[in-house]
This record gives structure tokens, C-alpha cells and sequence, in this order.
């Protein structure tokens, strides 16, 4: 099941908004690709924060 509009796994709820929503549209892509859901949940939050390790200057400046 695809997560949108503020629906997301319970394990992203204590992650700061920008890590979530990078994290969720990750993980969209991968149920897409494989339909395991328990894999995309894990994925996307390591490969979100990976990304944002990458490209730190994408975190919003209130995130900071």
C-alpha cells in the first residue's frame, strides 16, 4: 500500500518532516518495484538518509 498525504509507517513518525517525506517517496518506488512493504519501510529510510548525508544543503534551514 502506497503511503501519501501525511499517511505514512509508523516507524517514520518520529523522523523530522523533510527525512519522512524523502523516506515515504522512496519507499513508494520501491513497493512499486518489489511489493514488500516491510523491505520498502527499512530501504526508504536508510537510502533518505543517505541522501540527505549526500546533499546537505536540501535539508530545510529550520531543520537544521
Amino acid at each position: 500500500m502506497p503511503w501519501y498525504n501525511g499517511d505514512y509507517p509508523p516507524s517514520y513518525k518520529n523522523q523530522p518532516v523533510y527525512l519522512r517525506e524523502k523516506a515515504v517517496e522512496i519507499a513508494n518506488e520501491i513497493i512499486k518495484e518489489s511489493g514488500d512493504e516491510g523491505i520498502a519501510i527499512a530501504t526508504g529510510l536508510k537510502r533518505a538518509r543517505q541522501y540527505f548525508e549526500e546533499h546537505p544543503d536540501e535539508i530545510p534551514e529550520n531543520e537544521k
